[in-house]
């Protein structure tokens, strides 16, 4: 047994200790993936399940029992999760093994409390709990405090990396613009006002970014706005005098970031009040004085920490009005988006003509590019070609570009059968060496001022096998296929699958420098959704 799986067990031991001793005593504990805004891609000190499992995918689910410990993933994950998880645990296969809700309805007692941070869990996941457990009328309880974080001792601090204001040469709209779009939905919907609280969607309102997330140019943050005012909950040691000003012109109240359940408290009883409008002070009006006026949530990546500060009938519960206006791309953006995705493209050309020449050199490979001149590989390397060395080598190239401003997820650097692997994560202890006999794969991406890019290209610098040529011809028939195909109200992945067009994959549609996804939309068989509204 490793020390680190020795320290995973001990504590496993001491949550299971902490569970006991809670009043009420808690049965299960549910860890999410989700930090607070829901999110998928969370920083180092939100990485709870992360930290109580061993598991370091970006998506799933850990519960742990008096007696178990489970973790839900999904088929991304499953061979990760396998190699990573302790004999401890046991592995849930998310679409073969029954949903969490539906296993704790069934394998825990009567009456059972089910333990849960509010704070991580939207409200449409802990609704659907509630409504499994009546089964048993076990209950869904709200901790006061995350028992994780009472044994993760070394958690990592809360850093304080300054706000962003994003310019509007890049934004294509100003705050002023959005915020009188969103009022006026605000209006139709006979809402008093909005609870915001995923990060790309206040970093794209209020046109600012961070760096409190990898990855993902996001700052932790909140934003509640109404028909009068506008607030952003943020940790004041993050704003600086040039943010304070601009939220100041903008009409924006800056507000500690812990302050933000009580404000949604008062926002529910008409006395949120607010101070910054075109940079002087005045008292807001009362913003609720309708006796049934709505507050809009997103039900989908609103915490129920703060979806309890508010009335059932006072929850406005739609997708957020944010969504729409932020995947659909103004002229402005659609340039810069251009613009990045040639200098990326640029960038990754650099690197597989680089590649090439180094296989050819080096590994005797016969080439991608151009055919060697009977070359062959050299018995004793000085610098071995790696999966983690060669990704580093296509990070120096992007940081040339103009605009870079750093990755925009995990380079998957792949050889063999390690590109077989969905979201590979080479590590530089164990990573493979580069094979001119084997397939390489590498999926990456940058996050540009103008621009967040992916990219996969899969290539052989050797002689491909028949059966490798007919693989990659069927995928790339498929992508031709789906690039041609027509979209009439009502397509789902079932009806591509009718017409053989089942590429089993994802479409993305892409953040202007923001998380890497916006929206995924998938075309394989088991996707009921409307896709031509996506």
């Amino acid at each position: 047994m490793t020390s680190s799986s020795a320290a995973r067990n001990q504590h496993l031991d001491e949550l299971r200790a902490l569970m006991a001793s809670h009043s009420p005593p808690i049965h299960a504990l549910l860890i999410p993936s989700e930090d607070a805004h829901q999110s998928e891609y969370v920083s180092e000190r939100d990485k709870r399940r992360q930290f109580i499992s061993g598991f370091t995918g970006s998506a799933g689910l850990a519960l742990i029992t008096t007696k178990e410990a489970l973790l839900w993933t999904d088929g991304r994950y499953f061979l990760q999760a396998t190699n990573q998880l302790s004999d401890r645990w046991r592995l849930m296969r998310m679409g073969e093994d029954p949903p969490v809700e539906v296993w704790i309805a069934d394998n825990l007692s009567d009456e059972a409390v089910i333990g849960i941070d509010s704070w991580c869990i939207s409200v449409d996941s802990a609704q659907r709990y509630e409504q499994a457990f009546l089964k048993k009328n076990q209950t869904l309880f709200q901790l006061s405090s995350d028992l994780v974080d009472e044994v993760w001792k070394d958690r990592p601090p809360n850093d304080a990396t300054p706000v962003i204001v994003h310019p509007v040469e890049f934004a294509g709209r100003s705050v002023a613009q959005k915020m009188k779009e969103l009022r006026e939905k605000l209006q139709h919907e006979k809402a008093s006002g909005i609870i915001i609280t995923a990060l790309d969607e206040v970093a794209w309102l209020y046109n600012v970014r961070g760096n409190d997330v990898h990855y993902s140019p996001v700052v932790h943050s909140y934003a509640i706005v109404t028909l009068h005012g506008a607030f952003f909950y943020v940790d004041k040691r993050k704003v600086t005098t040039e943010v304070k000003n601009y939220m100041s012109e903008s009409g924006i109240d800056i507000r500690e970031y812990d302050m933000v359940q009580l404000d949604v408290s008062l926002l529910a009883s008409g006395q949120l009040k607010g101070s910054a409008v075109n940079g002087s002070l005045h008292m807001e009006k009362d913003i609720n004085a309708a006796e049934h006026s709505k507050i809009w949530i997103d039900s989908n990546s609103c915490c129920l920490a703060l979806y309890s500060k508010l009335r059932p009938d006072q929850a406005l519960m739609l997708q957020s009005p944010i969504a729409l206006p932020k995947a659909v791309k103004n002229p402005m953006e659609l340039t810069g988006l251009r613009k990045a995705h040639i200098r990326d493209g640029a960038a990754v050309v650099q690197y597989l003509a680089w590649l090439d020449n180094q296989m050819q050199e080096n590994y005797g490979a016969s080439g991608y590019f151009s055919e060697a001149n009977g070359s062959q590989k050299k018995e004793h390397l000085e610098i071995k070609l790696t999966e983690v060395s060669v990704s580093d080598k296509l990070e120096a190239f992007r940081a040339e570009k103009e605009h870079f401003k750093g990755l925009s997820f995990p380079t998957i650097s792949s050889v063999g059968p390690n590109a077989a692997i969905i979201h590979y994560s080479p590590e530089a202890n164990t990573c493979a060496e580069l094979d001119a006999d084997k397939i390489y794969l590498c999926d990456s991406g940058a996050q540009y001022l103008d621009g967040t890019t992916d990219i996969t290209r899969t290539v052989h610098f050797g002689k491909p096998s028949e059966h490798q040529k007919l693989c990659y011809t069927a995928v790339l028939k498929g992508h031709i296929a789906l690039d041609a195909a027509v979209f009439p109200n009502g397509t789902t992945g079932e009806s591509f699958f009718q017409c053989s067009y089942d590429v089993n994959s994802c479409a993305f549609s892409r953040n202007l420098c923001l998380c890497i996804a916006l929206c995924r939309q998938s075309f394989c068989r088991e996707n009921y959704q409307n896709i031509a509204k996506v």
